[in-house]
């Protein structure tokens, strides 16, 4: 059994992964924390010293390596999902849920958010809103290949820990 989440920074995917493993037993791994463990980097400062293009390529081998895990919720980062070639990968190894939420919500979130995102360093306040507006444009196509969507912000954490359950028997 593993479970796959992606969707949008922002989305919830971490706080839903912790949450879904207390409730249903099984081991939760952050893909972006697995990153950052294994190269000894932050994903920010690895932004700023070797690009986004170098980053992606990494981000693959760390997914690659998800394949021989069982019994686990894995949070994918933002922009995991967002290539064919991962999409099909997270279709075949598991079973992935899109937490979606609106782009007010996102936004608003974004604009929260304390610890910094690479993509979004360089994007003024009064342009935050257009650049995920145009990001969410591209990646839907991706994410909405997912198994389950599910309209965020998940709250009522039930129905989900209740399908999980259902896949486990």
């Amino acid at each position: 059994m593993k479970i796959y989440l992606i969707g949008y920074m922002a989305s919830g995917k971490s706080h839903l992964g912790k949450e879904l493993s207390v409730r249903t037993g099984l081991e939760f791994v952050d893909l972006d924390e697995v990153f950052e463990e294994k190269y000894r980097i932050g994903i920010l400062d690895f932004f700023d010293k070797y690009g986004e293009g170098t980053f992606r390529q990494l981000e693959h081998q760390c997914l690659l390596e998800t394949a021989s895990l069982d019994h686990v919720i894995i949070a994918t980062g933002g922009g995991t999902a967002c290539t064919a070639e991962n999409i099909e990968f997270i279709r075949e190894n598991g079973t992935s849920f899109y937490i979606r939420l609106d782009l007010d919500l996102l936004t608003e979130r974004l604009r929260k958010v304390k610890r910094q995102r690479p993509l979004l360093k360089n994007v003024p306040p009064c342009d935050l809103e257009q650049f995920v507006k145009n990001q969410l444009e591209e990646r839907e196509q991706f994410y909405l290949q997912a198994n389950h969507v599910f309209q965020g912000p998940v709250t009522d954490f039930e129905p989900l820990v209740e399908l999980i359950r259902g896949l486990m028997d």
